[in-house]
């Protein structure tokens, strides 16, 4: 499994950059990055997200 951001959802608060354990997500260029060699698939920032723009994907 992997974290996927759905652009258009996000609102780019940052939330899930700080939830992640292993910073593996990051806000650049104005679109959050995930580095899926560090996600470990927690879901952390799955539940943080205030606009359910972060998902599990297979």
């Amino acid at each position: 499994m992997v974290v996927r951001n759905d652009a258009e959802k996000c609102c780019y608060c940052g939330g899930c950059v700080g939830s992640c354990p292993v910073q593996a997500l990051e806000l650049k260029d104005g679109r959050i990055v995930v580095d899926v060699e560090k996600c470990t698939s927690c879901g952390n920032c799955v539940k943080i997200c205030p606009v359910a723009a972060m998902e599990l994907e297979k």
